[in-house]
């Protein structure tokens, strides 16, 4: 059994799915579905995983998500309190390589786009934001096509994106499935308990607990089923949230430290450098330089 099988609802009369998602925040439990994902973030910020990557999302940001790549688009913590107003919104397509017909991605005209699907299979973010801004309408575009128009848009759609140079690879590999559907459950549990309480101490033994494992067990199996280690994903959770309270005045560099979980000012600022080759203090200073601009 595939671990979280995710229908997606498409119609006899569609070859594809369009889909709007506004709410309070997004669909949030991991999960893999069949087809190629295309999803702009419209609104909302939090993190996104997809096979062993894990980062920060943000309005704007364009993915094309793999075939069984298992995922999940997760808002921050802020988007799940009681009175808050923020909201979530995305648009997605659907696909697969037999929504153009059989053997379309095998003509010869389409060996470009055929390449750059197979380099989607690991999950990409588009890097361009001139590309971001061209396909932003011609996404939501696609939402009122009919008949053959509906098609010729995917089609542009897809001819942007083969087109584009500059994005990042998200998984280190496009086989990354888990075994069975508790492994990704047992996962889907280890990545939310981690966004609910990256801001405070946790201890290994807390995180095994979670997965119904002794610590050596959970360590082996996490790294296995990740290829990191847990204490990696934590902190990269953990910087991954510094880099968005860092693009503000309202906190310092010690506050941000103690605010994303780590309790020593000295390791916060060796860690970050590590994981974003500048520290802090030159980051938020770079950062907001650009939003000034």
């Amino acid at each position: 059994m595939k671990v979280l099988p995710f229908k997606i609802p498409k119609s006899t009369k569609e070859s594809f799915r369009v889909q709007l998602d506004a709410d309070r925040y997004l669909f949030d439990t991991l999960h893999q579905h069949s087809e190629f994902q295309i999803m702009l973030i419209v609104e909302g910020e939090g993190t996104v995983i997809a096979g062993d990557y894990i980062n920060p999302f943000k309005e704007g940001d364009l993915f094309v998500i793999g075939q069984n790549m298992p995922h999940v688009f997760r808002n921050d913590p802020s988007y799940y309190e009681k009175d808050s107003h923020l909201k979530a919104t995305a648009i997605s397509v659907y696909f697969d390589w037999q929504s153009l017909g059989d053997g379309f991605f095998d003509l010869p005209e389409s060996r470009q786009l055929s390449d750059f699907l197979k380099i989607c299979s690991r999950s990409i973010q588009v890097q361009t934001p001139e590309v971001v801004s061209r396909l932003q309408p011609m996404l939501f575009a696609l939402m009122d096509k009919k008949g053959i128009d509906r098609t010729i848009q995917l089609l542009n759609i897809l001819g942007v994106l083969s087109n584009c140079q500059d994005y990042d690879l998200l998984a280190s590999s496009s086989n990354m499935t888990y075994d069975n559907e508790e492994d990704g459950r047992r996962m889907d549990r280890i990545f939310k308990f981690t966004m609910e309480n990256y801001q405070r101490s946790v201890s290994l033994d807390e995180v095994a607990d979670i997965a119904n494992m002794t610590p050596n067990a959970f360590c082996r199996y996490f790294k296995r089923h990740t290829r990191k280690t847990y204490v990696t994903l934590l902190n990269e959770v953990r910087i991954g949230q510094a880099c968005k309270l860092l693009q503000y005045d309202e906190h310092t560099v010690t506050e941000v430290c103690f605010m994303v979980g780590f309790n020593n000012l000295s390791n916060f600022n060796r860690k970050f450098k590590q994981y974003m080759g500048v520290t802090p203090t030159e980051y938020g200073r770079r950062h907001k330089r650009a939003l000034a601009i």
